[in-house]
């Protein structure tokens, strides 16, 4: 009787020895698959860590404990305080964090602000300790914060990123101890179509890093510490996905009070995109909160309209240091007559990146749905969309008739958003750089801006906008206002926000009202005083669209200056005198004044101006007006010394909301594992395991026969 180990020899050598290949084959290709999938997602769980704070684009807390262990670190509130006093705004916003675990740590939160802001105070708070921040030189602030910390004493250092995006590091940070970060900063009152509205942003979407390389051959230097792609390539979307929660289980509560005095009894006031409560206080003064429970997962908007019979004039507030006067000056264009439209070609610039998929593109279709159907006969028109390659639909721009336009809509229609954010190559082919259109050309870019090289492309667009002129169209719950603002800026054009999209009809129809009919061009500001010391910003004068103010920021050393602006209104001369005697003084007005020039001397680097000519003048004003900048930060030093020696630590992130209706899966490819074939790979690897085990009982039936 032959024993069980032999009969289990008899069968297999029974085996032919080609069906055993065809067994062991798809067995060991499903084994090597499944590795190289599981090593690779292992390489981009490891690669999702924030390798540089130059990475995160979103609100992120981030800290370093001794054993690189994470432990959570609540936010345990964001306050937020906004005072509007006319066309100013001072906001202060509080972050209470606290360290849960039994180690010194360092924490470092990432947040965004909007672009024109100016930061001018911190406060750290830790216990019952508050340490005053001072602006120092960016170099000289890392230095006394570097020495702070590994003296083993609290302290705190506040930079800028970007225009909109700062870091606030905290180092020496004890066991079970609470962390209050303070900053406050200005901001200007947004004014469109008689509309007044504030806008404080709550999440900044991740940023796309592009492939393309300027016409010099150089990469953008604001994206050289940036390497850490999702793809783990030198482009693509960048590693922020482990600080964005797409489980929607982040919690991070926003509480938000506003005293709104608004100088007129205003008709409504309202937040498209979040609820509120408003209660009038006192006469010409409400009380603006959030209803319910707030993520930050949307930037907050509030808006009001005066009453119909409230005239809204020009403004004049001025302040005084020292032997300088500062001024904000308001001027609203004239109303339009009811004169025939100017044909136009209008090229219409669509974002269908994965970074636009879902409500933004929705948005975007039905934007250039409406701007299609108000196109006259007499104008021309084209397409450009753009992902990871920009094509246009016609070769060149088209009549505006019925059969180019029903051949548009077709192609609308049938668009999706999917891929990379390269932005540059749509930009080459909508701005041709020519000064010689037949007809006024105006190209409307409707678009998230969610890219990291924005300086690459103001470069661009200063060189080749020739005649034409830019609009920019912010699409989605938290577009990119730095790169929309700067690049409608540099093309003589407005930026319009749309946050959702029951907005769309609203917004686009005000947008096209304007730009059909421009109110002021070729503007110029005369002063009477001859050999008068100014400084006015903006400069050159931009051109001004109907509903939307010209505002000047002016600083000189006459008390009372007399001003003139002229220009070109509907075809006829158009000049009005400014009286600067009377005006309300308003604290704030020289900062304002000071800001306006750090941001026009941002804009000369990409005009061709030299760092090292325009870096000196950015931080006299930054350090006189006590402003951050790029060159600029605040430092806040305790001078005790409270945590021992010899402490180190890991920077480590912890999850925070992508911007509301993003979707992962389009932009991160199904999760944090982007740009990569580690899902592809595991899926071959079960079907290959599948096929070998049904050959496998197939093979068993045969023997069993």
């Amino acid at each position: 009787m032959k024993t069980e180990p032999e009969r289990k020899s008899k069968v297999v050598s029974n085996v032919d020895p080609a069906n055993l290949l065809l067994l062991v084959y798809p067995a060991v290709i499903a084994f090597l698959l499944l590795l190289g999938g599981l090593m690779e997602a292992k390489g981009q769980e490891v690669m999702v860590g924030i390798q540089s704070v130059e990475q995160v684009r979103e609100g992120s807390l981030l800290f370093a404990t001794e054993e690189g262990d994470l432990s959570p670190v609540p936010l345990l509130s964001q306050d937020v305080d906004i005072v509007v006093s006319g066309i100013i705004a001072r906001v202060k916003v509080v972050q209470e964090f606290v360290n849960p675990s039994e180690n010194w740590i360092e924490a470092t939160y990432v947040f965004p602000l909007p672009d024109e802001s100016m930061v001018d105070r911190m406060n750290l708070m830790v216990g019952e300790k508050r340490i005053a921040g001072k602006i120092m030189e960016k170099a000289e602030a890392v230095s006394t914060y570097q020495k702070a910390k590994k003296e083993g004493k609290k302290s705190s250092l506040l930079v800028q990123n970007r225009p909109n995006v700062f870091t606030t590091k905290v180092a020496n940070i004890g066991p079970g101890e609470k962390i209050m970060v303070e900053i406050e900063y200005q901001q200007r009152v947004n004014l469109d179509s008689g509309r007044y509205s504030l806008r404080f942003p709550m999440v900044v979407g991740p940023r796309y890093v592009p492939a393309a390389k300027s016409e010099t051959g150089k990469r953008d230097d604001s994206v050289d510490a940036e390497r850490h792609t999702v793809s783990g390539a030198d482009h693509g979307w960048l590693e922020v996905s482990s600080s964005s929660d797409t489980t929607g289980k982040a919690n991070i509560p926003v509480r938000l009070s506003m005293d709104l005095i608004p100088g007129f009894e205003p008709d409504t006031i309202t937040s498209p995109y979040h609820g509120i409560q408003q209660t009038e206080v006192d006469k010409g003064r409400y009380q603006i909160e959030f209803t319910g429970e707030v993520l930050a997962d949307r930037d907050f908007v509030l808006q009001w309209m005066p009453k119909a019979e409230s005239e809204v004039v020009a403004s004049v507030f001025s302040e005084k240091r020292g032997n300088d006067h500062y001024m904000s000056l308001m001027l609203m264009p004239p109303q339009l007559e009811a004169t025939a439209l100017v044909p136009r070609e209008v090229v219409f610039v669509l974002d269908v990146s994965g970074s636009m998929a879902g409500t933004s593109i929705l948005q975007a279709k039905g934007a250039i749905s409406l701007a299609l159907s108000r196109l006259k006969r007499a104008d021309r028109f084209n397409i450009i969309v753009f992902n990871n390659n920009a094509s246009a639909l016609f070769s060149r721009s088209k009549p505006a008739d019925a059969h180019y336009i029903s051949t548009a809509q077709a192609y609308v229609d049938g668009l999706k958003a999917e891929g990379g954010t390269e932005m540059r190559e749509a930009l080459l082919l909508a701005l041709d750089g020519s000064s010689r259109h037949e007809l006024l050309r105006q190209v409307v870019f409707l678009t998230d801006g969610a890219v990291a090289n924005e300086s690459e492309l103001f470069t661009l667009i200063n060189a080749r906008l020739g005649d034409s002129r830019l609009f920019t169209v912010g699409i989605g719950s938290a577009p990119n206002s730095y790169f929309m603002s700067r690049g409608a800026s540099l093309g003589r054009g407005t930026f319009t926000y749309i946050g959702k999209h029951t907005e769309v009809k609203q917004k686009m129809s005000e947008l096209f009202a304007q730009i059909e009919r421009p109110a002021l061009t070729n503007l110029k500001l005369n002063i009477d005083q001859k050999g008068a010391d100014v400084e006015i910003y903006p400069s050159p004068l931009p051109d001004v669209y109907y509903g939307e103010p010209l505002v000047l920021a002016v600083r000189s050393g006459w008390e009372n200056l007399q001003l003139t602006v002229s220009g070109s209104a509907n075809g006829k001369t158009w000049e009005r005198r400014v009286d600067t005697t009377e005006y309300g003084q308003r604290h704030g007005v020289a900062a304002f004044w000071a800001r306006k020039k750090i941001r026009s001397l941002m804009e000369s680097l990409a005009l061709g101006e030299s760092e090292e000519k325009i870096r000196p003048e950015v931080v006299a004003t930054a350090l006189e007006h006590h402003l951050m900048s790029k060159y600029t930060s605040l430092v806040a030093v305790d001078d005790m010394i409270t945590k021992p020696a010899g402490k180190r630590g890991v920077d480590k992130d912890v999850k925070n909301h992508l911007p509301q209706g993003w979707q992962a899966e389009a932009v991160f490819g199904g999760g944090p594992q982007t740009g990569t074939a580690s899902s592809l790979l595991i899926l071959l690897g079960c079907m290959l395991l599948v096929v070998s085990l049904i050959l496998h009982m197939i093979s068993k039936k045969e023997q069993s026969v």
